[in-house]
């Protein structure tokens, strides 16, 4: 290339088929956590166990991911992105044959140990969209491929918040059709899963054959031995705007999944036999946030104004939940979907903007490493949200958890208003840019 036998940078084919089939085992590893809280009254009377036993079901996604997120990084960094997006897909499948054998009412700490597979599976998911991103895509993609790819597993929330409901009735009079109409959504779920580790064996490559972006090349130059993952989170705890960001997000994302996982009790609290609709509230809740992500994503590849978006975001979704907590119990179902609408716009839209942030901010360090450390956060805060949530919607009312919530997030606020935003992976790409005009104008 003009810019002194620089690396050639391309764009390849099977980046798309790599997003793509990511996306889809991603979707089916978050149907797999939801699945179980939005039926939550139907599940409880299924295995005739306790609203928290039923809790716990979605709760051990958290509870796995932040003592297993340190091992699967390393695999991240050792072994590479292959070897993890199979384990991702195969254990996804596992997971899911498991529940296919937990149909019986005596079977819950069966039906456990298939979500402890599942929950196992999503440490080798939830860190690789910053890393398929900066490694197959250009940098007028990497935000918009990243959105995407955390797309995918807000895409499978919302179908485990509309399919559930509809294929399980509520039938507490007869537990055999009940049985029966569980399994349809158990034997579905494990045949597709099944179906999509064999495409995780096709499609995925450790990495295309150039690099497409001019960081990226730079990341790969550096031999594997001078990368120390010790080195690496020590970098990562130093890095005072990275530890701010950490926080927040943490506080962010663990009130979404509080949210997402107590919704059918929020709802049916205030309306009775109302689970399918709960169920649709939780679709509008994650798809209004997917066109959130996407918008994000794609403004941030436009403008880079980092710090300046994640806090307007957090703001509004502040704005969003005391208006959602307000309205709840107003007995206007209408109102509660157009307010949790709101509330997942810019409470998922924020969540692409955390990881890429991150990246931004810790350049050179491993993007794995900083979105491990960010999911870990989340899941840690999940856990204790939801906990405490819980105990104050059934000891007071939903009202009192959600104010509990609020009260998070304007901490949130405050932190991300610290955080100083130093560009560095964009302040690369821009400085060998310019190199190029100069080494192209120098030769003309």
């Amino acid at each position: 290339s003009a810019g002194g036998g620089r690396v050639e940078t391309r764009l390849s084919r099977r980046r798309l088929a790599v997003l793509a089939v990511f996306s889809c085992y991603s979707l089916v590893n978050a149907f797999q956590w939801i699945q179980y809280s939005i039926l939550s009254n139907v599940f409880a009377g299924f295995y005739g166990v306790s609203f928290t036993q039923i809790d716990w079901l979605s709760m051990v996604y958290m509870v796995a991911y932040v003592p297993l997120i340190l091992p699967a990084t390393w695999l991240l960094d050792a072994r590479g992105l292959r070897l993890t997006a199979l384990l991702g897909a195969g254990l996804n499948g596992l997971g899911a044959w498991l529940k296919c054998a937990s149909l019986a009412p005596d079977r819950y700490p069966l039906t456990l140990a298939a979500q402890a597979v599942c929950a196992v599976a999503q440490v080798f998911i939830l860190g690789l969209p910053s890393r398929i991103a900066s490694v197959w895509f250009g940098p007028t993609e990497v935000s918009t491929a990243c959105a995407v790819a955390v797309l995918g597993n807000q895409l499978g929330t919302a179908i485990g918040f509309l399919l559930p409901p509809v294929l399980v009735p509520n039938t507490p009079n007869d537990i055999d059709l009940m049985a029966h109409n569980i399994s349809i959504m158990f034997y579905g779920t494990a045949i597709v899963s099944t179906l999509l580790f064999f495409l995780t064996g096709v499609v995925f490559e450790e990495k295309p054959k150039y690099p497409p972006s001019h960081s990226q090349a730079v990341q790969q130059t550096v031999p594997p031995e001078d990368y120390s993952y010790k080195q690496s989170i020590i970098n990562l705890f130093k890095n005072i705007p990275f530890v701010l960001l950490l926080i927040s997000y943490g506080i962010m994302t663990g009130v979404f999944y509080s949210v997402s996982t107590l919704l059918n009790q929020m709802i049916v609290t205030h309306y009775e036999g109302e689970e399918v609709n709960a169920g649709r509230i939780g679709l509008t809740l994650v798809v209004a946030g997917m066109v959130g992500s996407i918008i994000c994503g794609l403004w941030l590849d436009y403008t880079k104004t980092y710090k300046q978006t994640t806090l307007i975001v957090y703001i509004l979704s502040f704005i969003g939940l005391l208006v959602f907590t307000f309205t709840l119990d107003l007995g206007y179902l209408i109102v509660v979907f157009v307010t949790g609408g709101v509330l997942g716009f810019f409470m998922t839209g924020y969540l692409p903007l955390g990881f890429e942030f991150a990246v931004e901010i810790t350049y050179p360090e491993s993007e794995g490493t900083s979105s491990g450390l960010l999911n870990a956060s989340a899941q840690i805060f999940g856990i204790v949200f939801t906990l405490v949530q819980g105990k104050l919607t059934t000891n007071y009312s939903p009202r009192a958890g959600n104010l509990f919530l609020c009260a998070w997030i304007f901490v949130g606020i405050i932190l991300t208003a610290l955080i100083k935003s130093d560009l560095r992976r964009h302040n690369v790409n821009l400085g060998i840019m310019n190199l190029d005009v100069k080494a192209v104008s120098g030769d003309s």
